[in-house]
């Protein structure tokens, strides 16, 4: 069925029997309530998607983490970064919240439901001890924009954080990337050599540190716009160059607004699990976490020293950041 909308003041909906489509102008998204985020985002044609988007909490153990016990100290963030679930979810339509979401109740909706946003937001529960909790809204306008919303929730007893933020995963590997930000890799304490300015990255390079670890970090960014000219659908014609751009959300009372973020081929995981850089797998997707909060490398004494206090993330308070996406 085509949903696009002669009218792009208006965003076309299909409620499902477990999840929410959300279509207009050359773009459609799928929601699942089932899997609990967003399922599907195609642009032009182009799906962005390869697994649902999640919160992030784990960076690849650094030669420094290593040396101070980091990740022996707050391990239990790894499993929260592999297995979280979504324990709920509230769809508004225009301001109103939908009570008749899934089969066999959504057969009351017919298929010319239209609304100028929808905003769901997802509820997610860390499997840490104590558990917390993480809500994540996306907030979709006519034009095909989407704003994210993402709040945790900080509890007592939980160990320092390596990072905080929301990873995507892309089905192919981009061509590339730029942003508008501070040059070169950059973290919290490691900031003073980076330039302000727009930087255009070819590939998704890995730094090759003897052991690989986290890299490509880059703080202070207003915006970052990924390329790819790849897909998995063998109709499209490979080489044309797409993109996708997430920008940052000025809150109110900042002077300035900027979020760090990393866009490399491997996910925390695939890294950690490495011992050598020929233990990598082949580079086949693209993994672009936007983040919230990010850890210091510390490194004062090479390797024991634990990061200063400055640039710690203390996992018993709240964090909150917003994003905005949208064609490139």
């Amino acid at each position: 069925m085509d949903c696009t909308n002669k009218d792009t003041a208006y965003l076309n909906l299909i409620y499902g029997d477990s999840t929410l489509g959300i279509g207009g102008k050359n773009f459609h998204y799928i929601f699942s309530y089932v899997r609990g985020g967003l399922e599907s985002m195609v642009m032009e044609g182009k799906e962005w998607m390869y697994r649902i988007p999640r919160p992030a909490f784990w960076r690849a153990t650094t030669d420094n983490d290593r040396g101070n016990k980091f990740s022996e100290k707050s391990g239990m963030w790894l499993g929260a970064d592999m297995f979280i679930k979504c324990s709920s979810y509230d769809v508004s339509v225009d301001g109103i919240k939908k009570e008749l979401l899934t089969g066999p109740d959504n057969n009351c909706y017919s298929m010319e439901e239209t609304a100028k946003t929808v905003k769901i937001a997802f509820m997610y529960e860390t499997i840490t001890v104590p558990s917390t909790t993480v809500e994540v809204s996306y907030e979709v306008f006519a034009e095909g924009n989407i704003r994210v919303d993402v709040h945790y929730f900080g509890k007592p007893g939980l160990p320092q954080l390596p990072l905080f933020g929301m990873r995507f995963i892309m089905p192919t590997k981009a061509a590339g990337y730029q942003y508008d930000g501070l040059s070169g890799e950059t973290y919290p304490d490691r900031k003073a050599g980076g330039k302000p300015g727009i930087y255009k990255i070819e590939g998704l390079p890995v730094t090759k540190y003897l052991v690989p670890q986290d890299c490509g970090v880059h703080m202070d960014t207003r915006w970052v716009e990924v390329y790819r000219n790849t897909t998995l659908n063998n109709a499209d014609k490979d080489e044309e160059r797409f993109g996708l751009c997430f920008s940052s959300i000025k809150k109110e009372g900042e002077e300035a607004a900027g979020f760090a973020f990393s866009c490399l081929p491997y996910t925390p995981e695939e890294l950690e699990n490495a011992t050598h850089q020929e233990e990598l797998p082949p580079a086949r997707r693209t993994v672009l976490t936007i983040l919230g909060a990010v850890r210091g490398v510390g490194g004062i004494d090479s390797w024991g020293a634990d990061v200063e206090a400055d640039y710690r993330i203390d996992a018993q308070k709240d964090i909150e950041y917003s994003f905005m996406i949208s064609r490139a």
